[in-house]
């Protein structure tokens, strides 16, 4: 595994926004639904949809919109917000892992080897 950084925004004691919220969102826009991209994190459905409600309400415009099913099912999909929000957390990531990389190879030089695990 090699290095990376993730990126955690608290706007307050109860409102954060990190990689894995912005990466259920990313797989429900590939997916079309919840429980898909619920199963591609191997996370439960109602999880991911407590997970995304708490985006959807932290914001004052909607991230995703769900559909009910019918006979294929429902879906499920990102709002131009949505994306919009994904792009911005993900500008923030790349300009942070750019802004801090020698910091963060200077770290890396600094740790012990890894131990195999048996």
């Amino acid at each position: 595994m090699t290095t990376r950084l993730t990126i955690r925004i608290d706007f307050d004691s109860k409102r954060q926004l990190g990689h894995g919220k912005i990466r259920l969102l990313e797989l429900i826009a590939a997916h079309g639904s919840i429980s898909s991209a619920a199963r591609a994190m191997k996370m439960s459905y109602r999880r991911a949809w407590l997970l995304m409600d708490e985006v959807n309400n932290m914001f004052a415009s909607p991230v995703f919109e769900t559909q009910l099913g019918g006979k294929g099912g429902g879906n499920a999909r990102l709002t131009a917000f949505g994306r919009k929000l994904v792009e911005l957390y993900r500008s923030v990531e790349k300009d942070t892992e750019q802004r801090f990389a020698d910091e963060i190879a200077e770290l890396e030089r600094a740790l012990k080897p890894a131990v195999a695990k048996e």
